[in-house]
């Protein structure tokens, strides 16, 4: 059955590319240098830092800098730094060619001993917990970038943010435009909007080329809104759909957008919403997932007028439509989900409607 969407479909991958079957797979697919990753990475100069490098997203964007920098400048290093809980995390990287810095973010002196870097992208932030620990939500979405920005204010930084900042808006509208005013819902998505402040505020005052990338939500086999839904029908699992419909990313696009953000870093800072050009039902994808895993999927509640949405075109424009479309990634998350792959077990809670997270 087709996929019900709102707007029109990009075109990416075909249909019937095979589906990764394994971890090791799914980073290659996940961090494959596209052109444009080049391109931008030889508009640059010097070593990349990567800061809150140990999350969800953060090893993709690592390998995929280490392989398109050893063809656009091989000289160039990639260096990652995160607490790394995860010791495993860290030798991964580093067995990529990345080279790996444990650091806690929110010590003033332990950053000041980072090496220099002309280009730092920005990843590290809270978001589950908020509800129960809000302090340690507003230390890493408000203050961390504010000691980051101190430290690097020679660089260039491409900053990670959320589409959380917006207001939901109505599901037929294509999405919240970067002109649009910010209304954000819960103490989570203010803490986001206190990250965006705390930039500007650096970049005016030290000059510092800035770059906002407003994510939502980017899409791995292993997490992520598809996978999340997925999951649940194979369960038999009942289905929220009164947050109906959603804008969903691979997570290898994702990433090359960030990088190709980084020559367009600027002060004040340039904004930009990194998403796919598609508002998604989740009903329909839920019922797509029914018909591959004969389910019936369990359907809770009534689908809002409104949603967490956000407009895609500016970085259509800039960067291209996505390279993986909404079809690719469906099957390939089903055939994932049903053979039984790692999953991460971090929900997205794509269902939240009041920002408690």
């Amino acid at each position: 059955m087709p996929l019900r969407t709102e707007v029109r479909r990009t075109p990416g991958a075909p249909i019937g590319a095979p589906p990764p079957t394994t971890e090791a797979d799914l980073d290659r697919l996940l961090s494959d240098p596209t052109p444009r990753v080049v391109d931008a990475l030889r508009h640059t100069e010097g070593d990349v830092l990567v800061l809150g490098a140990g999350g969800k997203m953060g090893p993709t964007l690592a390998r995929l800098l280490r392989r398109a920098l050893d063809m656009a400048r091989p000289g160039a290093r990639v260096i990652a730094v995160s607490r790394f809980s995860s010791t495993a995390a860290a030798t991964a990287l580093a067995g990529a060619g990345v080279e790996t810095i444990r650091c806690d973010l929110t010590d003033r002196a332990a950053v000041a001993q980072l090496p220099d870097a002309p280009n730092v992208i920005f990843m590290a932030g809270q978001k589950f917990g908020t509800h129960d620990d809000p302090a340690a939500t507003w230390m890493m979405n408000v203050v961390v970038p504010a000691i980051a920005a101190e430290r690097f204010a020679h660089s260039r930084i491409v900053a990670f943010s959320t589409g959380n900042v917006y207001a939901l808006t109505p599901a037929a509208s294509g999405g919240s435009l970067e002109t649009d005013p910010l209304a954000p819902v819960g103490e989570y998505a203010s803490s986001c909007l206190g990250r965006e402040r705390v930039l500007e505020y650096y970049s005016a005052r030290n000059n510092t080329p800035v770059a906002i990338v407003r994510l939502n939500y980017a899409i791995d086999l292993r997490y992520g809104v598809l996978t999340d839904i997925a999951s649940k029908v194979l369960r038999n699992e009942p289905i929220d759909v009164r947050m109906g419909y959603v804008n969903v990313i691979w997570q290898g696009d994702a990433s090359a957008r960030a990088i190709e953000c980084l020559p367009l870093a600027a002060s004040p800072p340039f904004v930009v919403n990194i998403t796919g050009l598609e508002t998604l039902s989740v009903r329909a994808i839920a019922e797509y997932f029914g018909q591959v895993f004969n389910r019936t999927p369990v359907i809770e509640g009534t689908e809002a007028p409104d949603a967490l949405l956000s407009n895609a075109t500016r970085s259509a424009e800039l960067f291209g439509p996505p390279s993986t479309e909404i079809g690719q990634m469906m099957t390939w998350v089903a055939d994932w989900v049903l053979r039984g792959g790692p999953l991460l077990g971090k929900p997205t809670h794509f269902e939240e409607r009041g920002g408690r997270y």
